[in-house]
């Protein structure tokens, strides 16, 4: 029936598989959800605590006025609390880091009314390459969930955002075996050999970047090498080996409203503010588009790959760091790792800031 027609771009990508919101802007998800899945990571929560309120404060600088953060009260509140957190999860965990935690949290939690599934965050990318240091973060933060939240299902709405190194899927391999189990997201993920080891860890996500990390930051960039197909074979092949396989596919780092729709039909997809708009504002028809719909699932590769990823190679080297470490290298031509690498430096860069923002925060205490 006509009536029963999707208006907008965004109802038709909901008709079409579970929509997920990229942003810690709790009036995004207010005017454009409810959503499924809300994700984050540290560059979405530096640049949202960052924000300007619109109102000044007068100070006794030579400025005389200087403006103020919109969540300067939050951030004041998780410094306090970053202090006064005891308890084996929280000892000796650096202050600004475990303030910086507890903001994210608190960002989150404020989305949390307009979701029906996972709050994600992501743990400290400085601790990529370290199983330990992951795996304790992550608990970290569900405690931080439950002493904010108590009432807030932590232990089954939060999924942890984690680092694809083989490092970051081995913590997820202890996080989803645990009791009771942690839910993670394999994430700045570029290829086979990064899909394949979060299937095999049992991973509840995957993140596959369709555009390197760069191109949010380096005006101009352009990624050559869209990871569409990847996306949608890693999805084509987990299909094909369910219930053996659990992990779903959450495509993520788009740019366009073309790419999102491109990608329509994912299991899950999450989408930046400025995009989720668009698509709220654009009607499905007419579209002039619309033929890209859920093309990414079209290509002959996917099928293809679906048929060919899992070999008996495949099944040994997800089994072999040295294997597979070697074979992540080598993937596409070495631009897989280039591009972990890339987005790890990226995320470090915005810890770096947000640590920044928690020191001063502690020091006015």
């Amino acid at each position: 029936m006509a009536g029963d027609r999707p208006h907008t771009l965004l109802d038709k990508l909901r008709s079409l598989g579970q929509v997920d919101c990229d942003t810690f802007d709790v009036e995004v998800a207010r005017e454009l959800g409810p959503f499924v899945d809300c994700t984050s990571n540290q560059a979405i929560a530096y640049h949202e605590l960052i924000r300007p309120s619109g109102i000044t404060a007068t100070t006794t600088s030579d400025e005389g006025k200087e403006p103020r953060l919109l969540h300067e009260q939050l951030i004041a509140d998780s410094a306090s609390l970053a202090s006064s957190l005891t308890g084996p999860e929280f000892d000796g965990v650096d202050k600004p880091e475990l303030a910086v935690e507890v903001m994210m949290v608190k960002l989150a939690l404020r989305i949390v009314p307009f979701l029906s599934g996972y709050s994600h965050v992501e743990t400290n990318p400085r601790h990529a390459y370290d199983v330990e240091k992951t795996v304790r973060n992550a608990r970290r933060i569900i405690a931080i969930f439950k002493a904010l939240d108590p009432s807030y299902d932590a232990q089954n709405r939060v999924c942890i955002k984690i680092p694809a190194t083989w490092e970051g899927m081995q913590a997820c391999r202890e996080l989803e075996s645990s009791t009771p189990r942690i839910a993670t997201l394999a994430t700045t993920m570029f290829c086979k050999e990064q899909a394949l080891l979060a299937a095999n860890v049992g991973c509840t996500y995957i993140a596959p970047y369709i555009n390197e990390l760069r191109v949010h930051f380096d005006p101009g960039f352009v990624d050559e090498a869209k990871a569409f197909t990847f996306s949608a074979t890693a999805q084509a092949y987990f299909d094909a080996h369910r219930p053996a396989i659990k992990t779903q596919v959450l495509p993520a780092s788009l740019t366009s409203i073309q790419e999102v729709m491109m990608l329509a039909g994912s299991h899950h997809i999450t989408v930046s503010p400025p995009l989720l708009q668009k698509l709220a504002e654009t009607p499905a028809d007419p579209w002039a588009d619309i033929g890209l719909t859920g093309s990414a699932f079209t290509a002959a590769e996917v099928a293809e790959g679906a048929r060919t990823w899992g070999g008996a190679e495949d099944e040994q080297v997800v089994r072999d760091e040295a294997a597979w470490k070697k074979a992540f290298g080598e993937s596409m031509g070495g631009r897989a790792e280039a591009k972990i690498v890339q987005a790890i430096r990226i995320f470090t860069e915005k810890q770096d800031g947000l640590e920044g923002i928690a020191c001063d925060a502690l020091g006015r205490q």
